[in-house]
């Protein structure tokens, strides 16, 4: 069971950023925070803008320059205007009153910047005046709910001063910890070195407290104090699909586990791509990023890099690199056109990886290869022996392994609209579990007649 939530508020009018990257670009202004959507989600807001939402749209209403060793007059439309809120203090160089030597040659930037700014904050204010005063109500602060925000001494405390870690990501390391109820979760650190920035982070926390789902993975809390950023997960007790699968795992993982593990991560995604009211594009689907918890259900994690659509097209253009070698949709690496069918195409990957328990590139001494050229001759000359894990010891039925193999080669398609969709895909491997189910209870009901028959004529 699941249920839909709003999604965060619109991003912020697009001239409104235009101006504000200007003045922050133009002179050199540097803060922590001050990248992504000054204004969106509203708790990560920038230090210093302040922002304000009406009919479906956020416009910036103020801004603090203090203490950014500015200098030039500050624009007499800009000191004058009673209905923007300038605060710049502790800016010696910085003149504002009517008596500054215009001719400074910072002054031309200044003015421009600015007077654009100002100019798109009053148009904005007469709109607001021309319509409705009743504004929406305000949305749910989920972030600062009871029970969800976590200190440092907290964090420190359920941790046991980070006594135990159990892995590290691109964001920094992630410990166990313990709560007051003895159930056990993972708190994931945002490093000052992380490869991945700030924005990612609050992305993910700001995310995972509107979706919710049985196979994604659950946000317990966060923390966000001084210099400790946190978010805290539960905990999943047999690790990630990345060690089931890897050969140091004596535990070998049997094929109706494999064929369930792709089934739940397949729910998981045709949750984020058809039942959140903006589709979600995870963009950074991998075995590592697939957990289980203590009942071997397998759950979605780390949305950093996830991507909702602002539109009902299909498509998103995205400069941005994101993802891990071997799983990116070729597409996708060649055009930056981002969809839908760029995460099948990675979940295609792990479900070959599930078959094959070999990686999609694999790097030999001398040789690379890559699992798409080296399983198509088998496809070909039917060797389903040589495509399967050979740990797995024959322990498989044909059939329903070939309609997996089916699935995950059409997920890899070159061509984005050649891929299935996920929720075609999610009925094509069930229905490849329910005929493994079917197959192994005929041959255990035969077992049982066999021996049945060996003992009557025994007796006799």
């Amino acid at each position: 069971m699941f249920r839909v939530f709003p999604q965060p508020n619109s991003p912020t009018n697009s001239q409104d950023v235009n101006a504000i990257m200007d003045i922050k670009r133009t002179y050199r202004i540097s803060k922590v925070n001050w990248q992504g959507d000054p204004c969106v989600p509203t708790d990560f807001a920038w230090d210093g803008v302040n922002c304000s939402r009406a009919n479906d749209e956020t416009r910036i209403i103020s801004f603090n320059v203090t203490g950014n060793k500015l200098t030039g007059p500050v624009p007499k439309d800009l000191r004058e205007n009673p209905n923007l809120k300038l605060s710049a203090a502790n800016n010696p160089g910085l003149c504002q009153t009517d008596s500054c030597d215009n001719n400074q040659k910072f002054v031309i930037p200044l003015v421009a910047s600015v007077t654009v700014f100002v100019l798109i904050t009053i148009a904005s204010l007469m709109i607001w005046r021309l319509r409705k005063k009743r504004q929406e109500p305000r949305s749910v602060e989920i972030l600062k709910q009871k029970n969800r925000e976590f200190s440092y001494s907290q964090v420190l405390h359920i941790t046991d001063n980070f006594k135990t870690l159990i892995g590290e990501g691109g964001f920094g390391k992630v410990y166990l910890g313990t709560l007051e109820d003895n159930s056990q979760v993972a708190v994931k650190l945002l490093s000052e070195s992380s490869k991945q920035g700030y924005k990612e982070f609050q992305s993910e926390a700001q995310l995972l407290t509107v979706i919710h789902h049985r196979n994604l993975v659950s946000l317990v809390g966060y923390c966000h104090e001084n210099n400790m950023k946190a978010l805290i997960y539960e905990y999943a007790n047999n690790g990630d699909l990345g060690q089931l699968l890897s050969e140091r795992n004596s535990n070998v993982l049997k094929w109706n586990e494999r064929l369930q593990v792709a089934i739940d991560t397949a729910k998981g995604l045709e949750y984020l791509h058809t039942g959140c009211k903006t589709p979600i594009i995870h963009r950074d689907l991998k075995p590592s990023n697939i957990l289980l918890n203590k009942s071997m259900i397998a759950k979605i994690a780390d949305f950093g890099l996830s991507k909702a659509f602002t539109n009902e097209e299909d498509s998103h253009l995205s400069t941005q690199p994101a993802g891990t070698l071997g799983y990116i949709d070729p597409e996708f690496q060649r055009s930056g056109q981002l969809s839908k069918k760029s995460d099948i195409y990675s979940f295609g990957m792990i479900l070959l990886q599930l078959i094959t328990c070999r990686p999609p590139v694999k790097r030999e001494i001398e040789d690379v290869s890559f699992i798409i050229d080296w399983i198509k001759p088998k496809i070909e000359c039917g060797d389903i022996e040589g495509i399967v894990d050979p740990r797995l010891e024959g322990a498989f039925h044909v059939s329903s392994t070939w309609r997996a193999i089916e699935v995950a080669m059409s997920c890899v398609l070159p061509k984005p609209t050649q891929r299935p969709d996920i929720s075609f895909m999610l009925q094509e491997l069930q229905e490849s579990l329910a005929l493994d189910n079917t197959l192994t209870n005929s041959s255990l009901h035969d077992s049982a007649v066999n021996s049945e028959l060996i003992t009557l004529v025994s007796a006799r």
